[in-house]
């Protein structure tokens, strides 16, 4: 899912080179390497090579090797490490470098890289080196002669400890949610007016992915104007005519309420359109209040994240946060996270009476303990570094099985969530979808400015809630 590229740890401490006067003909010096997808990521990333042979699996797999393979210079790099490490190692002066590549090296190859000395010149001190990379099944991949300096003055450095690098499949999370739904029958879903490129190709796609049947309610005239425009195939879609953008939400809060749609899903209208006529349709809603949950891949966190509200309830009173307390809980469940892991976030992690948000989280693990909030476990006011990281928590003297593991973060207001929540996606790379829940059906709810992935993401929730409430009813 997320891996991290670390540096050999089975290489000594110290590196020593060999010098001239040591170095006799028929020396080696060998060393071992398993190719990961990562590697290969993170040399292109170096070299600038982003040949699709390497990078591309759906194009590399029509070529003569039939899937991806490693940069050649890759080997030539493994050799190299040999050289300057090991044999002559530090000192060395690296003159002239012969390579044949005999075959590709795949993805979980194991190589052995070896460099023998065949000859030496005492005058200038130059060795010439037969170097050789064979494969896990004796295989020559890569050979070719190396002419070097060896180096004069015995040295013994310790090798620098290298930073770690982290090279992220970016969104596989969201990938994995679209594929968990797959064997799940589409549902009916009320598309509301997707009159932008970006929710219409949303719609498209999750109809494409098996996700949902849409009923697509906008101005046709306009609809199919931009269906053309943006080459999108809308025939065989069941297609209902209005005038504008709250005709649109009314129709589809319409037949939500008359049960000939399991979901809706939010096109190009703001936001307060939809939910206005949800929150005043009686028949949709439920005992608790309607809010937002983001589903979040952080590729730097070890786990799917959820954070609400952010974007519907602007300043919750207590009993409202409970609300949006027990629906966040219900829809970690939903998505089969067993007990979810709760953080009560505020500035501060200790009960001030000049901050609010820490008196209410205190009241609300209470009302979790008096079973008034029930399935999670739930821990407040915790602030956002103590929630991440148990590190954190524990220079801080914090004792919470939440820290560090959470799976749900609660923010005080709409303001932090929303800033928050933003931050995950623009600053680190995360993968975003949201749906609104304490509704009779699933409402999948993204910004206007989000693309086609994080809407099918969306689209992908609301199927998963619509068959979960078909057993147990919000």
């Amino acid at each position: 899912m997320n891996t991290v590229v670390y540096q050999e740890n089975n290489q000594p401490a110290q590196i020593s080179n060999v010098v001239y006067d040591d170095i006799y003909v028929g020396q080696t010096a060998t060393q071992t390497r398993t190719l990961s997808a990562a590697d290969i990521q993170a040399f292109a990333i170096v070299s600038g090579d982003m040949n699709p042979a390497h990078m591309d699996p759906e194009y590399a797999g029509h070529t003569l090797f039939h899937g991806v393979i490693a940069h050649g210079m890759w080997g030539g790099a493994l050799i190299s490490t040999v050289l300057g490490t090991q044999l002559p190692g530090p000192g060395t002066i690296y003159l002239e470098q012969q390579l044949r590549f005999s075959k590709p090296v795949r993805i979980g190859d194991t190589l052995t890289i070896s460099a023998t000395v065949i000859a030496k010149e005492d005058e200038k001190k130059r060795v010439t080196l037969d170097c050789q990379i064979m494969n896990q099944f004796g295989e020559k991949v890569v050979s070719g002669n190396a002419l070097v300096i060896a180096p004069a003055e015995r040295v013994s450095r310790p090798r620098t400890q290298l930073q770690t690098m982290a090279m992220f499949d970016l969104g596989v999370r969201q990938r994995h949610l679209v594929d968990s739904v797959r064997d799940l029958s589409a549902v009916r879903c009320a598309v509301v007016h997707p009159c932008d490129v970006e929710s219409l190709k949303g719609a498209v796609d999750a109809v494409s992915h098996g996700l949902i049947i849409p009923v697509i309610i906008a101005p046709l005239v306009k609809l199919q104007v931009l269906a053309q425009e943006a080459n999108l195939d809308l025939s065989g879609m069941e297609l209902i005519d209005v005038v504008h953008s709250h005709a649109a939400a009314d129709k589809a809060v319409e037949l939500a309420a008359e049960g000939k749609v399991e979901a809706l899903m939010k096109g190009s209208l703001h936001t307060d359109e939809l939910m206005g006529a949800v929150v005043r349709c009686l028949t949709l809603r439920t005992k608790r209040r309607l809010s937002h949950i983001f589903h979040l891949d952080v590729p730097m966190y070890h786990k799917v994240l959820l954070l609400t509200d952010a974007a519907l309830n602007i300043a919750p009173d207590l009993m409202g946060k409970a609300d949006i307390l027990q629906n966040a809980i219900n829809f970690a469940i939903a998505l089969n996270i067993t007990e979810p892991k709760v953080a009560l976030l505020s500035a501060v992690e200790t009960v001030s009476p000049k901050i609010i948000s820490t008196i209410d989280a205190a009241a609300l693990c209470k009302m979790v303990d008096r079973k008034q909030i029930t399935g999670g476990i739930v821990d407040g006011p915790l602030a956002f570094d103590n929630a991440i990281s148990a590190n954190a928590a524990r220079i801080k003297g914090i004792d919470s099985v939440v820290a560090g593991d959470v799976d749900i973060l609660m923010v005080p207001d709409i303001e932090s969530g929303n800033m928050l929540a933003k931050q995950f996606e623009y600053l680190s790379g995360a993968s975003t979808c949201g749906v609104v829940v304490g509704a009779r059906v699933p409402i999948a709810l993204t910004s206007r400015s989000q693309g086609s992935a994080s809407r099918v993401a969306s689209a992908a929730l609301v199927k998963l809630l619509a068959h979960h409430y078909r057993t147990v009813a919000p």
